[in-house]
């Protein structure tokens, strides 16, 4: 029997999963044992499932995540695509379905669940990993990164049905400058660690400038942006520490490492000599996402094209495909878009995404695995 997509899809979009998976977790676990798989959740939460063709070929990962953003979104079907009022324009295509994860990622899990049942699977081997916290640490993800020792990743998120080539990456830091304190009666006799802010925020102004990659062919020009700024103890008190933290986008090839070394030295020929700098990452449980591309030659890439996906783009985002992009080719697709003419869709209050599209998804997912995995001899 084939895998009914869109029933599946509403009974994953009506599971609350942005406070706990376990729900979303045993609806995936049935679906695979009803349809005569054996599915196993490892020690990170990860949920897989695989597929063995009859002859040696490559090996195919489907990836994507489970859980979601707060708060809930109660699934509806409604007559359009949502204004940001609420209201409805009039779709033609067919429902619209309302709910928290309908795009993301519940639209591209249905997808590639799809893929997974539907496609004929003549070599090689198809996994689906599916992970628990890719909103928040990435704790599955990062468990998997160095396991699954694939040929090709597809990962799942909305990107309208484009292929997804390349993402930046994301880093987060803080820069502390130290300085003396003092009365502030007597400014002289301290170092006013919040007044050497100012040329600092200018030295992270001008360090793509002057020291940061070039613009990359897709992904553009990296940013680095300033978001939190705090420092001083009391009113009548010359601080002695001031802190900033910035968040950083990158693109290939700068590295988390290489990024570090070179901001830090930037930062440093910037502040008086009474006083001292220095970045540290915030502490987190997992790797931060570093920037990738994956060529349009490849042919998990190529594949995708073939079966009907959209041209080659970058993703706007980050996601977990970067855990798995120093692996092997990887690429992000799905239904669904992380925002349309209106405004934000993935993650705000109106999310949707078009049943058709989901449909449309798996059908070319499937697509692109029977290519990927089919008789090569055919």
């Amino acid at each position: 029997m084939a895998f009914d997509t869109l029933s599946f899809h509403e009974r994953a979009v009506d599971t609350p999963s942005h406070e706990d998976v376990t729900a979303m977790r045993e609806l995936l676990v049935d679906t695979l044992a009803d349809a005569g798989h054996d599915p196993t959740v490892d020690d990170a939460g990860n949920t897989l499932a695989v597929r063995e063709g009859a002859a040696d070929g490559p090996h195919i990962v489907l990836n994507t995540h489970i859980d979601t953003v707060p708060p809930h979104v109660e699934c509806q079907r409604v007559a359009g695509v949502p204004n940001a009022d609420g209201s409805a324009v009039p779709d033609s295509d067919g429902d619209v379905l309302l709910g928290r994860g309908a795009c993301d990622a519940k639209g591209p899990l249905s997808a590639l669940l799809a893929a997974f049942f539907d496609a004929d699977v003549e070599r090689g081997r198809l996994t689906l990993a599916v992970t628990p916290d890719e909103e928040t640490h990435s704790t599955g993800a990062a468990a998997l990164a160095d396991r699954l020792d694939a040929d090709g990743y597809i990962v799942g998120e909305p990107t309208g049905l484009d292929v997804c080539t390349a993402s930046t990456g994301r880093f987060e830091g803080t820069v502390t400058i130290e300085g003396v304190a003092a009365h502030a009666a007597e400014p002289g006799s301290g170092a006013n660690a919040v007044r050497a802010a100012a040329p600092v925020l200018q030295a992270i102004e001008s360090y793509d400038e002057t020291v940061g990659p070039p613009a990359h062919d897709t992904l553009g020009r990296p940013t680095l942006e300033p978001t939190i700024i705090e420092g001083g103890e009391a009113t009548n008190q010359i601080p002695a520490e001031c802190r900033i933290t910035v968040d950083r986008r990158s693109v290939p090839p700068e590295t988390q490492q290489g990024f570090r070394e070179q901001f830090e030295a930037h930062l440093e020929a910037w502040i008086p000599e009474s006083m001292s700098l220095s970045f540290a990452y915030t502490e987190r449980e997992t790797p931060f996402f570093e920037a990738f591309e994956t060529p349009a030659d490849a042919d998990v890439v190529r594949a995708l094209r073939d079966a009907g996906a959209g041209d080659p783009r970058p993703f706007g985002a980050v996601a977990e495909s970067s855990y798995f992009a120093a692996d092997a080719p990887t690429v992000i697709f799905g239904p669904g878009d992380l925002a349309d003419e209106v405004g934000a869709v993935a993650h705000a209050d109106r999310e949707y995404v078009r049943r058709s599209a989901v449909e449309r998804a798996g059908e070319i997912a499937t697509g692109a695995v029977e290519t990927l995995l089919g008789d090569s001899t055919a």
